[in-house]
């Protein structure tokens, strides 16, 4: 981290807010990565996690001296505060958000030629595109995924 150091005072309320949003912003950044590690978000989430100690929360911080610069979170916090309820809630919401919206893509774009779209007005194209993406999510309002099958043609 570079740039003019500036204190900032948090209550041992707001610094265990502030370690669960880091924690959450981290994993929404780099859980889905391999290679390409966002190493700054670690680093953030690294140096956020060392204060932990000075707020009373040992127990939410396992860093061991071969760790070297590495803090990483307990069992007890990921399992005793909220954090796994509201990555849950984000995924669940994300699954409901992105599944009728990628099958209404995919159907849109079967259902109309590439020559079809490109004489469509804008207001037209998003019509259309809603009314596939629609069918979706009135399904799964009504069934979930309970109808949901992979053709095996």
């Amino acid at each position: 981290m570079t740039g003019k150091l500036q204190t900032i005072s948090l209550s041992r309320e707001q610094y265990e807010l502030l370690l669960k949003i880091v924690y959450l912003g981290n994993w929404l950044i780099n859980a889905h990565r391999t290679e390409d590690i966002k190493k700054e978000y670690e680093q953030i989430e690294d140096y956020i996690f060392s204060l932990a100690p000075q707020f009373g929360f040992e127990e939410y911080l396992n860093h061991e001296e071969s760790d070297g610069d590495r803090y990483f979170p307990t069992r007890f916090f990921e399992e005793e505060t909220d954090v796994n309820a509201l990555h849950d809630e984000y995924d669940d919401n994300t699954f409901w958000d992105e599944l009728p919206e990628r099958l209404g893509k995919r159907d849109f774009f079967e259902k109309f030629t590439e020559k079809e779209i490109k004489k469509m007005s804008r207001e037209e194209w998003f019509k259309k595109l809603f009314d596939c993406i629609d069918v979706y999510n009135d399904e799964f309002a009504t069934n979930g995924i309970e109808r949901l099958r992979i053709d095996k043609h």
